[in-house]
C-alpha cells in the first residue's frame, strides 16, 4: 500500500505541474475545476504521508495504550456490531503490513501501533477540512467539500478498525503476561 500511495502522489504531482500553467493561461472554467480537484487530491495524499511520517518520528509505535483516549467506550461494541466491522475489516488495506505482523512484532508492539495508527488517522480527519479555507479565494466549493468529506469518511474507517481490534489484542497481551 505504501508503494501505491507514493506512486499515486508522484503521478498527481506530475499532473498538477502540467495542468497548473495551463489553468493560469487558459481562463477555462473546466480546466480550473480540474486543476483544483487535482490540487486538492494531491494535498490529501501529501498530507497523509507527512502526518504518518511525523507521528511515526515522534511516537515510534510506543503509544501508551492505557491512556484514556485509547480505552474502549461503552457504546463501541454495539456500534461495531451495527457497522458489521467483523465482516469487512479483512478488506481494508494496511499502509505498512509489517507493523501489524504477529510473526515480526510482539503483541505489545502491535497494540502500540494501533494507537499510533488511530492518532494518524484522527489527525488526517481534522486536516482533511483545511482546504475548505481556500473556497473564498479559488471557488470550487464542490471539489473542496467533496474531497474533504470523502477523506474524513475514509479515515474514519481506519480509526474504527484500530479501535475495534485493540481490545482483543490487549486481552491476548494480558493473557501472555499472566503466563510469564
Amino acid at each position: 500500500m505504501k508503494k501505491k500511495m507514493l506512486l499515486i502522489t508522484l503521478f498527481l504531482i506530475i499532473v498538477f505541474a502540467i495542468i497548473l500553467p495551463i489553468c493560469f493561461t487558459s481562463g477555462n472554467a473546466v480546466i480550473e475545476d480540474i486543476t483544483i480537484t487535482v490540487g486538492v487530491t494531491l494535498y490529501h495524499f501529501v498530507m497523509r504521508i507527512a502526518v504518518g511520517a511525523a507521528v511515526d518520528l515522534i511516537m515510534k509505535n510506543k503509544a501508551n495504550y492505557k491512556h484514556r483516549w485509547f480505552r474502549e467506550r461503552s457504546f463501541e461494541k454495539r456500534l461495531y456490531k451495527l457497522l458489521r466491522v467483523r465482516k469487512w475489516k479483512k478488506y481494508v488495506p494496511t499502509y505498512s503490513p509489517d507493523t501489524f505482523d504477529t510473526g515480526k512484532k510482539t503483541v505489545k508492539e502491535i497494540v502500540g501501533a494501533t494507537c499510533q495508527a488511530e492518532i494518524v488517522h484522527e489527525v488526517i480527519m481534522v486536516l482533511s477540512f483545511l482546504p475548505i479555507v481556500l473556497i473564498p479565494f479559488l471557488g470550487g466549493a464542490a471539489a473542496f467539500v467533496t474531497t474533504s468529506v470523502l477523506s474524513m469518511l475514509i479515515d474514519s474507517v481506519f480509526v474504527i478498525l484500530q479501535r475495534y481490534n485493540r481490545p482483543m489484542l490487549i486481552r491476548v497481551m494480558e493473557r501472555f503476561e499472566k503466563l510469564r
